[in-house]
């Protein structure tokens, strides 16, 4: 037998596990990116500005969300930790005082967002084409980031117990109802008024209130995290998890704020280079953020994955999957690399007429062919070190790749060297680069299994 028939023989029972927890979570990924997707292709037909100006409220909203995105890294983390210890209690009253924050915390971050949109959609490099309907579009996303926030909150806890399939039915559901949404209001069909991008953004909103519905019923389920049980045992709010959430996410907050504000710096200089360029950068943000789907959902089931591998105490089986993972990510990766390079300008022109666009888009994704082989790497990557807890490492790779390499990498090749929106990307480009190198290294390290949380 060869080599690769004699590892799957062997890791077969692993790779079925693998796939039964990713899958999804991939699909999840995947409907969340393709709605974003779907969104651009929608607002594309109001013109160029409506794409460039949807585009602008990105980063910010992400920045806005950095904060439970960090909590929810360390939620799934440790959940999945405490199933491999059998601590069901442990696991309840981690999302029990998750949510009490995500609640507290998520009314102020939405009122700051709601009341500061003016001056951080002009910071963000809006113009006379864009900056009102940016200013709305971010104002009605972020007064109802809580439903969104409530959502991922759960869906984290149900992952890192193992309960992929209720974040997938969840986000699935909330994306279809907000591409039906999208549809009826924002050119407006069957009676519905046309909105705009007004109406893109209530879609949006309305498929995060139905995601939040659905992932609060899913605690009314008998499991390992369940409402049942935690009324039955009267688990209370605790400080105790707190630690091991802060450790955690501190870190990632950390992470999440300086990677926003790279991605930020990025989105400004695109910006900068007029609402074309613009236009030309969000639709390939959105290209690759498919992309980054499958990379994310490969590594929800990572963390999972490993962090109940180290909690039963097993870090062999713990590099087992994180090598499983990675594996089938390579494979998927270079299925999209190839799609890529056939169907670039086929994609570009799905969304605009205007050929310099057009052209631009063309140059975005001969260079995507690259960026998705490193992007998808890195992701599962970061998802083995999170799941065991290594978040000093990732917050740090980030940081240097996204914050420093990100951004120089972008001004000297887009503005210095005078290539514009292609320079631009190759900033993007040299970003997933440095985060493949760096996480690959500290993966093959083995320094990561020993760390506690």
């Amino acid at each position: 037998m060869n080599r690769l028939t004699v590892y799957l023989h062997d890791n077969e029972k692993r790779i079925r596990t693998a796939i039964r927890m990713a899958w999804p979570s991939v699909l999840e990924s995947f409907f969340v990116a393709l709605a974003g997707l779907i969104d651009s292709l929608m607002v594309s037909g109001i013109g160029p500005a409506a794409v460039a100006a949807v585009g602008l409220t990105i980063q910010p909203k992400f920045l806005g969300m950095a904060l439970f995105i960090a909590l929810n890294v360390s939620v799934s983390a440790i959940v999945a930790r405490r199933r491999g210890e059998q601590d069901k209690k442990g696991a309840n009253q981690v999302l029990m005082t998750a949510l009490a924050f995500t609640v507290l915390a998520g009314i102020a971050v939405s009122f700051l967002c709601v009341a500061l949109a003016e001056p951080v959609i002009a910071f963000c490099g809006s113009n006379e084409q864009t900056h009102d309907s940016a200013v709305l579009y971010f104002r009605l996303i972020m007064g109802g980031m809580l439903f969104n926030i409530i959502s991922l909150v759960i869906n984290a806890a149900q992952r890192g117990a193992g309960n992929t399939r209720i974040a997938m039915k969840t986000n699935v559901t909330s994306n279809v109802v907000n591409m039906i949404g999208n549809f009826l209001l924002i050119n407006g069909h069957f009676g519905f008024p046309a909105l705009g991008i007004k109406g893109a953004a209530i879609a949006t909103v309305f498929g995060t209130v139905i995601a939040c519905v659905m992932s609060i019923r899913s605690l009314f389920k008998e499991g390992f995290i369940s409402l049942p049980y935690v009324l039955r045992e009267k688990v209370r709010l605790s400080l105790g998890p707190v630690r091991s959430m802060v450790k955690i996410s501190s870190s990632v907050f950390t992470e999440q704020v300086l990677m926003r504000i790279g991605f930020m710096s990025t989105a400004v200089m695109a910006a900068n280079l007029g609402t074309a360029a613009m236009a030309a950068h969000q639709v390939g943000m959105n290209i690759m953020s498919v992309s980054f789907s499958f990379g994310d959902g490969m590594q929800a089931a990572a963390v999972a994955l490993i962090g109940r591998s180290l909690g039963e105490k097993s870090p062999e089986e713990a590099v087992r999957y994180g090598n499983i993972c990675q594996r089938i990510g390579n494979v998927i990766s270079l299925v999209l690399s190839v799609v890529y390079l056939l169907a670039g300008r086929g994609l570009y022109r799905l969304f605009f007429d205007d050929p310099e666009i057009v052209d631009m888009g063309v140059r975005i994704m001969a260079l995507m062919v690259f960026i998705v082989i490193a992007q998808v790497a890195q992701v599962i990557y970061m998802g083995c070190l999170r799941g065991a807890g290594d978040v000093m490492f990732t917050m740090a790779a980030s940081t240097f790749s996204v914050t420093f390499v990100r951004t120089a990498g972008s001004y000297v090749m887009g503005y210095v060297f005078g290539l514009g929106i292609l320079g631009v990307w190759m900033g993007v480009l040299a970003d997933q680069l440095s985060r493949f190198i760096l996480t690959t290294w500290r993966f093959k390290s083995g320094r990561w299994t020993s760390v506690k949380i």
